[in-house]
């Protein structure tokens, strides 16, 4: 370990920080909604396949690359591989950079709407809710100002450093989210006619299952869990010696699957004890979940009131728990690289992202006109990373422990200098050379028509 360098605490400390990385507003949303039109448990079945053979298995091999480079990304590829393979770090930094400065706008909403559920400012008909949002969304200065602040809460957490930073709020955030998570699916399960949105996830329908599902499920295991990004790998250069990657890896994803289920179950059981269907995106969280949730406990408004401020708390402390993540990897690159204070470093990144911020904001509101390639800005830096950069790092860096890097290197990281069983490093490696790059090259294809 360098001196001066963070580092956890604690094995819970890690499992939370990471955990948090890849726990964000997708799994409260986008996984229920695919598993309801994917054929409900069928498609957490193969997502949990994929889980196991895409994602543990490349989520190991950043852990790797990260621990033996005990650097930042952009330094620890280039001492995994030659100094060639540093290229695929700065792609992590730039990638989480502008996901970062796009998704802090999704995030600012979430303040502004937990201030307006604390304020009462949603209480009304379904008409009067989607007003309110796009009232609000095309305001010049109100989403600028929100995103900007969230920015500068993960600031506050990244300024402390690693473990009175990043670690501490972990310890705080996961747990308060799995808490609210749990009260909000309670109550959302004893609502009148909420059987039917258990049954809408939960039930097996498997003629709903073809090769696009399958896509999907990829897709989803793959991005669920911040694969790509760079972060997994800053995160386990923080990691000690004795962290055991393969199960630390494995916990992570259990835990990240487990929150995206219960999401489901909190959400669907409420649509469908008022008869809402329920449609993905910005609409599921800003329209119509705000009027569900004053339908669904009309008969106990105080009810309604408390539920609606726990929803929008646990949709700003998983925001956080991922922009935290993201913030750390370029201000761990400029800490190092640059020479500069965390403090100094961790500035640039909140400036820069805060640029980013404001110019997507306005491009979803009061500037449309701000667009790139027939898309607003925002949209364009959605589909730039999540379809292009994201699975470019993730192949990249399979090619990189897989074929590339010293086979005893990777060895050794895996097996902690031969401490832990080495029994499961021939099918780690064999998923990371063949299933992993295959898997990353089928979702590619997919997202651009090819296949």
């Amino acid at each position: 370990m360098k001196e001066g360098r963070g580092n956890f605490g604690s094995k819970l400390g890690i499992i939370l920080a990471t955990a948090g990385s890849a726990v964000g507003l997708g799994n409260v949303w986008r996984f229920p909604y695919m598993a309801g039109e994917n054929g409900g448990a069928a498609f957490i079945i193969i997502y949990f396949g994929c889980i196991l053979l895409l994602g543990i298995p490349g989520m190991v091999s950043e852990f790797v690359i990260g621990r033996h480079g005990q650097s930042n990304a952009y330094s620890a590829y280039g001492k995994m591989g030659r100094k060639q393979w540093r290229f695929v770090g700065i792609l992590g930094i730039v990638t989480s950079t502008i996901i970062l400065g796009f998704y802090a706008v999704v995030a600012g909403w979430c303040l502004q709407y937990l201030y307006a559920s604390i304020a009462g400012q949603l209480n009304g008909d379904a008409t009067y809710v989607q007003k309110y949002f796009q009232s609000f969304s095309s305001d010049p200065l109100k989403p600028c100002l929100w995103a900007i602040a969230f920015v500068l809460i993960t600031h506050l957490v990244i300024v402390r450093g690693v473990q009175h930073g990043i670690e501490r709020a972990s310890m705080v955030l996961m747990p308060l989210l799995l808490l609210l998570l749990l009260v909000i699916v309670v109550s959302s399960c004893l609502l009148p006619g909420a059987v039917g949105g258990i049954r809408f996830m939960l039930w097996p329908d498997f003629s709903k299952v073809g090769s696009s599902v399958l896509l999907e499920a990829l897709g989803q295991a793959f991005f669920s869990l911040s694969l790509g990004t760079a972060c997994l790998c800053t995160y386990a250069s923080y990691f000690s010696r004795r962290t055991n990657l393969l199960r630390s890896a494995t916990q992570i994803a259990l835990l990240d699957t487990i929150i995206a289920i219960l999401a489901g179950l909190m959400i669907f059981p409420a649509a469908f004890s008022v008869g809402v269907s329920p449609d993905s995106g910005p609409s599921l969280i800003f329209i119509t979940l705000p009027n569900v949730f004053q339908q669904a406990f009309a008969a106990m408004p105080a009810a309604g009131y408390v539920i609606g401020i726990l929803f929008y708390a646990l949709l700003v402390f998983a925001a956080l728990t991922s922009t935290i993540s993201m913030h750390e990897i370029g201000t761990a690159f400029f800490h190092e690289k640059l020479h500069l204070s965390r403090q100094k470093a961790a500035w640039i990144l909140t400036t820069v992202c805060s640029v980013i911020a404001v110019f997507c904001s306005l491009s979803v509101g009061a500037v449309a006109e701000i667009r790139l390639f027939g898309m607003s800005l925002m949209d364009f830096c959605d589909f730039l990373t999540a379809q292009v950069m994201l699975p470019a790092g993730a192949f990249l860096t399979s090619l990189l422990v897989g074929w590339f890097a010293s086979r005893k290197t990777v060895h050794d990281e895996f097996t902690n200098d031969g401490t832990v069983s080495h029994s499961l490093f021939g099918l780690w490696l064999f998923c990371v050379r063949y299933i992993v790059p295959l898997s990353i090259l089928l979702i590619f294809l997919h997202q651009f028509g090819v296949i």
